[in-house]
């Protein structure tokens, strides 16, 4: 692994309490999507349909984009183009602005922490309030999502309480107000998630504007698909008189006879559940009120233009990528470099900035499990393949790892050499385990180094074909 992911992941790892809930969590995750799937029998013809939908779209995006804005238009909604984080941090904050807006409510959105507007809106004298809860505690924390989907799930309720405390200025006031009195134990998960509701209660009821991202974009009849599991997304909406939806343009599908197919897979394959609890359908601005469109390239264009990655642009971002992979499992989301972690995250951070963000493509034990839970079947491990195979050319190839390959290339190319060494290699079990299991030896790092059997794989073969 190389230097940056490897480091983070190695100060991670020092608690072996905290990796052990993290692996089991995310991997519980994992065992609810499989639980889903082999329910539905069709579940294999639902992703092929999903991937050639996804691939249609993305290979007509002109035309689906111009039906789009023209449905969206016609339904009384502004729609703005952006081609870049700057151009569409830009209009937001003239948006807010025109309507003189100091505060916004804004659900889980990925496109806006890809752009970074809560910094940029920050930054000219904006209040930014994110409303999923997960969100809203890592924003209260100074943290980053871990996660695409479940951005908080690695945060212990101690800590959540603590902040709590600490940060929502009313606690004193809503934790008296709990029904059935203060509990002794503040720090329960219900009495947290009562604090939460009555603190973001009054956020909404003092936005100007609310803001959502969309997990779906419906060409033929301009639409905006939300999926969230707390409701957020429609409060954020239907108290403030101003609604902002930030759109990647990866993001439309061409009726809802194809949304159909999606809305069976999002959340089954994201979280395990059959749907998500809110699936909310915004067509139009809310009597009285305005609803601005933004769609954002951002970079997205090139990736299409990419014939051995533009698949990624197929990603409907359920993580589930990310709960099956071993290495993202032990290692957690803060060790990648980039804000997307897990696989689709090596290849989003590659297409973004390969300089910048090469140390990912290394968190990849190619193991192809992702490859079988992508619900629109993005090839992932193949493009993290392709990715480590540009390595050299970038100037970032590993050095060590080279001169071992080299090593074992000489090794497998001498068949008597190779024999000969699988002879004698029996001799390091002899070897005092100190003098193996050290820092320099990085198998040696968390786990003691194997064993080696008293007969190849070959010897046994011969044996047993004799």
């Amino acid at each position: 692994m190389s230097t940056l992911h490897s480091k983070a992941a190695q100060d991670y790892l020092r608690d072996d309490a905290v990796v052990s809930r993290h692996d089991n969590t995310f991997f519980g995750i994992r065992q609810k999507r499989d639980r889903m799937a082999q329910a539905l029998p069709e579940w294999e013809d639902l992703r092929e349909a999903a991937s050639q939908i996804k691939k249609h779209t993305v290979t007509h995006l002109a035309d689906y984009l111009e039906q789009f804005e023209a449905r969206a238009t016609e339904n009384g909604a502004h729609v703005h183009w952006a081609k870049d984080a700057d151009e569409y941090n830009r209009i937001v904050l003239d948006i807010l602005n025109a309507k003189g807006v100091k505060k916004v409510v804004k659900s889980k959105s990925m496109l806006t922490e890809e752009c970074h507007l809560n910094e940029s809106l920050e930054r000219n004298g904006i209040e930014v309030v994110e409303t999923d809860l997960g969100e809203r505690i890592l924003q209260m924390m100074k943290l980053a999502p871990s996660h695409i989907v479940v951005p908080a799930l690695h945060v212990h309720r101690e800590d959540i309480g603590n902040c709590f405390r600490k940060k929502i200025a009313d606690y004193e006031a809503i934790a008296d107000s709990y029904p059935g009195g203060r509990p002794q134990d503040e720090n329960d998960p219900t009495f947290l998630t009562y604090v939460a509701r009555m603190h973001l209660r009054q956020q909404f009821m003092e936005a100007g504007a609310g803001m959502t991202g969309a997990n779906f974009g419906i060409a033929a009849t301009g639409d905006i698909v939300v999926c969230t599991n707390e409701g957020n997304a429609d409060m954020s909406t239907s108290i403030p008189k101003l609604h902002i939806v930030s759109m990647g343009i990866e993001k439309l599908i061409p009726d809802y006879k194809s949304m159909g197919v999606f809305q069976r897979m999002v959340a089954r394959n994201g979280t395990g559940q059959e749907t998500t609890v809110y699936t909310s359908h915004f067509r139009g601005p809310r009597p009285g009120g305005e609803m601005h469109i933004i769609l954002v390239d951002n970079g997205r264009s090139d990736i299409l233009g990419n014939e051995e990655h533009w698949q990624t642009l197929k990603c409907m971002r359920c993580g589930a990528c990310m709960n099956t992979c071993p290495v993202y499992r032990r290692s957690a989301g803060y060790s990648y470099t980039y804000f997307i972690p897990g696989p689709i995250g090596l290849n989003l951070g590659m297409l973004r900035d390969p300089h910048k963000y090469h140390d990912n493509v290394s968190a990849c034990s190619l193991c192809c499990s992702c490859d079988n839970v992508c619900p629109v079947k993005v090839d992932l491990s193949t493009q993290v393949y392709r990715w480590r195979q540009q390595l050299e050319s970038l100037g970032h190839d590993n050095k060590q790892k080279k001169l071992m390959s080299q090593g074992m290339g000489f090794l497998f190319n001498h068949p008597a050499l190779y024999t000969g060494a699988l002879r004698l290699s029996p001799m390091v079990n002899w070897v005092p385990g100190p003098l193996i299991n050290l820092s320099i030896n990085p198998w040696a790092y968390s786990h003691k180094m194997m064993k080696f059997p008293k007969k190849s794989f070959h010897q046994i073969w011969k044996e047993k074909k004799l």
